[in-house]
């Protein structure tokens, strides 16, 4: 059984409160991208599950690894005989792509069809509620409104069909815990949903990125790969979740691709929406 976990981006990002618990609410919208990642499920070779991994380095144990724990917590429901997953790395870890999270996901539904376990898409959200706040988003894949600690989802009216994504993931890591620590929560003026109502041309005034102000004072370069993307011709730009990757919106898919030769980075990608 093959799937292939795709990566998010984030369409605004708020951080609006600090919660009694320590974590933060926020608001923003998860836009669902075609950079994907590979799992793949068989049956196994051996007394006990094993997880192989390729591409991308995976610098965690295979106990930790959230694909894993997506097993784990099936085979102790349902009493899964062992298997062999095969997981390639290609959404960067450490990027607010969302990429363990998906393969999670998409790890749970390729278990659900391979031993016919006849779960729902709600059952399956709830299930890879236990593994991450923002997992259950992608059994959906739908754009949606995330709120709470992004694990409420609402519908949301947005289409970004037609445009070109230019996504960087430039060489340096930031970490979530720090990013979260430098931000001030505040109530934003204006929500996300009525933003993206507006023109794509006019998100770049409104739609913003609560972790963008901190973060690049830390990595200078993340501003200033934003700052080219809008140079090159991109409509809209943001950073992504909290960091590090760069993303900017098209109208002109040769505008993108000059702007991809022009930034000459290696991790970079250039997709049609």
């Amino acid at each position: 059984m093959i799937k292939f976990p795709n990566a998010k981006i984030n369409l605004g990002l708020d951080i609006v409160e600090r919660r009694p618990d320590g974590y933060h609410n926020i608001e923003t919208v998860f836009y669902p991208i075609p950079l994907k990642d590979i799992v793949e499920c068989v049956p196994g070779t051996h007394s006990t599950t094993i997880l192989t991994t390729s591409g991308n380095p995976v610098d965690c144990p295979m106990e930790k690894n959230l694909v894993y724990k997506a097993y784990m917590l099936l085979q102790e429901k349902y009493s899964l005989p062992p298997v062999d997953i095969f997981l390639h790395k290609a959404i960067p870890d450490g990027a607010g792509l969302g990429g363990g999270s998906s393969d999670a996901s998409f790890t749970l539904m390729a278990l659900n069809e391979m031993f016919a376990l006849g779960l729902s898409s709600d059952e399956l959200c709830e299930i890879a509620s236990k593994i991450g706040a923002d997992c259950p988003f992608f059994i959906h894949n739908k754009p949606v409104m995330a709120t709470g600690i992004g694990n409420i989802f609402s519908p949301v009216s947005v289409s970004l069909s037609g445009k070109h994504l230019l996504l960087v993931k430039p060489d340096v890591y930031v970490s979530t815990k720090e990013a979260y620590s430098m931000v001030s929560p505040r109530v934003p003026e204006i929500h996300i949903p009525e933003i993206l109502k507006m023109p794509i041309g006019e998100w770049r005034k409104f739609l913003k990125n609560d972790f963008e102000e901190s973060v690049f004072a830390l990595r200078p370069m993340l501003a200033a790969i934003k700052l080219r993307l809008y140079d090159c011709g991109a409509v809209y730009a943001s950073m992504s979740g909290s960091g590090s990757s760069i993303f900017g919106i098209f109208d002109n898919d040769k505008l993108a691709e000059s702007c991809l030769k022009e930034l000459n980075l290696p991790k970079s990608w250039l997709f049609s929406l």
